[in-house]
């Protein structure tokens, strides 16, 4: 089992999810607004089968951040972050990019040299977020249309464009000071 944890809160332990930890993951993105919530079943698939790409970071074993991710098939250098969720007390810590961190810092992952995702356009946290990732790997963040409104039926859902930040490499400061357990 990979752990880390990060020396400036002794506290704050990040690691891949497990089965135990479903409710609590869908619990934290039901109190994250606004991404979708998933089945229960989607976050044991996570767990099962995506663990080494997801990371859960706790508190005193409460879960206080999530970040789901996969490996697109055939792009082993790219990381598409699928989901990312910060629980409303531990906002403004940078935790979210602390998590993105630990991922990049993994030894599975250590050809990732592009991470990918959606962000709609209203969700200006999480696109802020993301460009401030882009800046501390010192590389470019471009944005290509992606999954347009109509694509989501008769649901109210904004477009969700593509971002991908990169290329990156694992030299990059951000993320080499990543403390391994």
């Amino acid at each position: 089992m990979h752990e880390s944890e990060q020396s400036r809160d002794s506290a704050l332990i990040f690691r891949a999810p497990r089965h135990a930890d479903v409710h609590a993951i869908h619990h934290l993105v039901s109190e994250c607004p606004p991404l979708d919530l998933n089945s229960l079943y989607a976050y044991l698939l996570l767990a099962e089968h995506f663990s080494s790409t997801c990371v859960l970071a706790l508190t005193n074993g409460n879960p206080q951040g999530f970040v789901s991710a996969y490996l697109p098939p055939g792009r082993s250098d790219v990381l598409f972050v699928w989901q990312v969720a910060v629980h409303h007390s531990a906002r403004g810590r940078r935790l979210a990019r602390l998590m993105l961190q630990e991922l990049l810092a993994r030894p599975n992952l250590e050809g990732i040299r592009y991470i990918e995702t959606t962000v709609s356009p209203g969700n200006r946290a999480s696109r802020k977020m993301f460009e401030g990732l882009a800046a501390a790997l010192h590389t470019s963040l471009h944005e290509t249309s992606l999954f347009g409104r109509h694509l989501f039926g008769g649901q109210a859902h904004d477009e969700e464009p593509l971002l991908r930040i990169g290329p990156f490499h694992r030299a990059s400061p951000l993320v080499g000071n990543v403390s391994m357990v």
